[in-house]
């Protein structure tokens, strides 16, 4: 339910992972800088964030809590808010939209936002139909806004919420350029490549590179300690390929804030992370490798016509890959003429026109419906406890109280054994069903 429009907006994110959480608060700031209070809620589950991994992100907010769905959407019918951002997976919102529908029926209610983290490489028609419904559909740049539009005008469906901003949490000092000792920074992802020898073979070349490069400082910046999980399942850990192997003494494994390593890098090497948006951004030299193919499986394939793509052969070389202006500029990055200082007005306008209407806005309306979908959103729905009518299923757990002592321990060792399942079970069965 909406606060009086008359203060600052009152802000609530619900985010389901370290990255989400990020990306959603920063947002909030962006589209609301004289916001007044900003309320998180972690949605509880496999990627619910550490408090390692939440002080890591550099988002804070006024208070920051952990909720089942349905204790969200309880809260959503105690607590006034002006704008709601969902930074979740697309199963997630799409369940939280119909959950909220149900919860404020035809009443008031804030300005309902959300959109992607990062670079939109795979399931990009499922993954916005799942987002249909929001009042906003944020793209980080001109191009994501053509492609967003597209899927919804191809399907019949409302294309009006699709709003182009940028990524949230570009910015930093810009590059002044090469430092003494040149710092060389591989920014490693959870789930890109998946295989043990593709994870190798790139961890062989960076020490191959900081080997052939004595003079050079070599940072693998990891994303997750052992045990932490982010928006992404990581099976293989690089910490754990590393074991037992001796290491060139210009290498190290580095954890923290993307910017702050930033701000010491001279050339950053990815695969297809969007840690590569923010270094462009920043006019870093920015290497996407195309040692492992250029594939949709891998995202690389994004960075088609950035003038970015190498490979680690032409890296040890010496070479360095210069952007094109166009690209970047369809990207949204390395805006340095001001440009992306006002990327955020459009939405800025949007929310202000609809909160003006506060008390007037339609039901939110999804794409997908029991009639538009019938065999797909009840399963969907029913995965987060909700029935087709977006109403909690009987037998839902949504106390009131913080859970005690004892549920937490519970709770903790439960995600344990997940992340253990997941790290260690997991890849022997799998690779016993390859004998």
């Amino acid at each position: 339910m909406p606060a009086s429009a008359t203060k600052s907006p009152r802000i609530a994110v619900l985010a389901d992972s370290d990255t989400r959480w990020k990306w959603g608060a920063l947002t909030a700031r962006r589209i609301a800088p004289a916001a007044g209070r900003l309320d998180g809620y972690l949605l509880r589950g496999r990627a619910t964030p550490t408090p390692r991994q939440l002080a890591e992100t550099g988002a804070t907010a006024d208070s920051l809590r952990e909720v089942t769905g349905a204790e969200f959407l309880r809260a959503m019918t105690e607590e006034s808010y002006d704008i709601l951002v969902l930074a979740l997976v697309g199963g997630g919102v799409q369940a939280m939209l119909h959950g909220l529908r149900h919860a404020w029926g035809g009443g008031r209610r804030p300005v309902v936002v959300t959109g992607y983290v990062g670079v939109v490489y795979e399931k990009l028609a499922d993954g916005l139909l799942l987002r249909h419904g929001a009042d906003l559909v944020l793209a980080n740049s001109a191009e994501d806004a053509d492609r967003f539009r597209a899927v919804y005008e191809g399907v019949g469906a409302d294309a009006g919420a699709v709003t182009e901003v940028a990524l949230p949490f570009l910015g930093g000092t810009a590059y002044a350029g090469e430092r003494a000792p040149c710092t060389v920074t591989f920014a490693a992802q959870p789930s890109v490549p998946e295989s043990r020898a593709d994870r190798t073979y790139l961890l062989d070349r960076l020490i191959g590179h900081a080997r052939r490069h004595p003079e050079r400082e070599v940072l693998l910046k990891l994303r997750s300690k052992p045990g932490e999980h982010t928006t992404h399942i990581e099976e293989l850990p690089y910490q754990k390929l590393v074991r037992g192997r001796e290491l060139p003494t210009n290498l190290r494994l580095v954890y923290g804030h993307m910017g702050e390593v930033l701000d010491r890098t001279d050339l950053l090497v990815t695969i297809s992370s969007t840690a590569a948006l923010e270094s462009l951004h920043r006019r870093i030299p920015t290497a996407v490798l195309t040692d492992l193919g250029v594939r949709e499986a891998l995202g690389n394939h994004h960075f088609l016509g950035s003038g970015c793509l190498t490979s680690w052969d032409r890296l040890d070389a010496g070479h360095r890959p210069e952007p094109d202006p166009g690209w970047l500029e369809r990207q949204g990055v390395a805006a340095g003429e001001g440009s992306y200082a006002s990327a955020f007005d459009a939405a800025r306008a949007r929310i202000a026109a609809l909160l003006d209407r506060s008390g007037v806005l339609l039901p939110l309306n999804p794409y997908y419906t029991p009639e538009t979908a019938p065999g797909y959103l009840p399963g969907l729905l029913a995965r987060h406890h909700l029935g087709p009518d977006g109403a909690p299923l009987p037998g839902t757990p949504a106390a009131r109280a913080e859970p005690g002592p004892v549920r937490q321990i519970v709770r903790r060792a439960a995600r344990g054994a997940y992340r253990h399942g997941v790290q260690r079970v997991a890849p022997v069965i799998r690779r016993m069903g390859e004998l």
